[in-house]
């Protein structure tokens, strides 16, 4: 069975979809509350993986959209998105957190997996088509979108940060990467220091006008579904379960939370070293005050990621043995993911969100915590790393940890009502830029011919 053709067309490496027992069910996360809504109001297509292995499904309609499935074995699926993806591309945009792998067999499953994204893309775009390309793991995508279809107005959205120019001349496949991003018509990132380093790395690296660039690279800060956020915190059943996970959890004179996924980039350890040291100062009481930290499970086939879960397993065990009474422990562990709902009610439970990000392309769960506590106070400490911080108050470097340290304690000791000011203060202006406000913005320029003319393959 053929693939229909679309008039728009979504490029993600995953579909919104998973298979649970046999049928398919939506996906959580943000790119999908994102960028859904958007392909459903346009009865648009989605081309992805269907995270399955060996399967050649066929293109399927599921909630309003046209999925069409993009096949990877299970060798291509560790070299192309646990290898190059997540071995190489993610710490080379993180700050070279852990050292970046260069092998050439990634390399070549990466432009491979690439092609067939593109080719799958190619076939279900109508005449004059928008095709909106998403993340690090589809980088070469748009040139080969462009080299077959020049009718089509093609864009390029990064949700991670972009590495300075020279940690990118790094990479051995530097050129065909920025070769490949600028096929787009417009390149999207998340914050204007990012869109700054991608200018200067094409700039530099392949002699680009610097002037023709800063006319189609540019920011777009990503945001959450206000609306789906708002009704669940007013929702009786997610207020109830609020409340279980409180009592399940001691009911303590101060509840912090921790939801992440379970990435060194999310210095998930750097939080667990200063809420020892404030228990051992003095400054907190381990007998009143309880973290829950969340570590949603992430890239478990990776190196990197077992030996950090490892570190942060440890150090809970570590902590609670030293702190921990019979029947009470200091920090609560869970590794395992949750619904939006049970988010949002430990949203509710908690009195302090602790995000400590070592680089963080944008942070939801900042944005998604500031929305669910709107009018009822509470306090977010936020890593000045998070492309959040650039919206949101209460910012601080996690690498220094007395001011980590500060901050946390201090976010203890506000008043109710400095508390709901600022919270209010944040919500508000999640709520003024929404995921659709940021999804209108960006396909606004991108179907704006003035707004940006792509290159062509001699300009490069």
């Amino acid at each position: 069975m053929g693939t229909d053709r679309h008039a728009f067309v979504v490029v993600a490496n995953r579909l919104p979809v998973d298979r649970i027992d046999g049928a398919w069910e939506a996906s959580p996360g943000g790119l999908v509350s994102a960028v859904a809504p958007v392909v459903r109001e346009q009865a648009g297509a989605w081309v992805g993986w269907a995270n399955t292995h060996d399967d050649s499904l066929e293109p399927f309609d599921f909630d309003g959209m046209s999925l069409v499935p993009v096949s990877l074995s299970h060798d291509e699926h560790q070299q192309y998105y646990e290898g190059f993806c997540n071995a190489t591309l993610w710490p080379l945009h993180h700050d070279l957190i852990v050292a970046p792998q260069y092998h050439r067999s990634w390399w070549r499953a990466y432009r491979e997996v690439n092609a067939r994204f593109a080719q799958a893309a190619v076939e279900a775009a109508e005449t004059g088509a928008t095709v909106w390309v998403h993340d690090y793991h589809l980088q070469l995508v748009p040139a080969m979108i462009r080299a077959q279809r020049p009718d089509i107005r093609i864009g390029y959205f990064c949700h991670i940060p972009f590495p300075p120019v020279e940690q990118m001349a790094q990479l051995p496949w530097r050129d065909e990467i920025l070769r490949g991003l600028l096929g787009a018509d417009v390149i999207g990132l998340q914050r204007e220091a990012d869109a700054a380093k991608a200018r200067q790395a094409m700039q530099k690296l392949l002699g680009m006008d610097p002037e023709e660039l800063r006319g189609r690279v540019g920011s777009y800060p990503i945001s959450i579904d206000v609306d789906e956020i708002r009704a669940a915190a007013e929702s009786p059943a997610v207020q109830e379960m609020a409340r279980c996970f409180r009592r399940d959890l001691g009911d303590p004179a101060t509840l912090m939370i921790g939801v992440d996924r379970l990435d060194y980039s999310k210095g998930i350890l750097h939080r667990l070293w200063s809420f020892e040291e404030l228990i051992d100062d003095g400054r907190l009481d381990a007998r009143g005050t309880c973290l829950a930290q969340i570590a949603v499970p992430s890239r478990e086939g990776v190196r990197a990621y077992q030996d950090l879960r490892d570190e942060v397993e440890h150090a809970v065990g570590r902590i609670n043995g030293r702190f921990s009474t019979l029947g009470r422990d200091v920090i609560h562990y869970s590794h395992h993911s949750y619904s939006t709902e049970e988010a949002v009610a430990l949203y509710l439970a908690a009195d302090v969100l602790l995000v400590t990000s070592l680089r963080d392309g944008m942070n939801l769960v900042a944005k998604e915590f500031a929305t669910a506590r709107r009018g009822r106070g509470g306090a977010l400490v936020l890593s000045e790393f998070a492309g959040a911080a650039e919206e949101l108050d209460q910012v601080v470097n996690p690498h220094d940890r007395a001011a980590l340290k500060a901050a946390i304690h201090h976010a203890t000791t506000l008043s109710e009502d400095e508390a709901r000011r600022r919270m209010d203060a944040m919500a508000d202006t999640v709520a003024a830029f929404d995921v659709r406000r940021w999804a209108q913005a960006f396909l606004h320029d991108l179907r704006d011919p003035a707004s940006a003319a792509a290159l062509s393959p001699s300009d490069w």
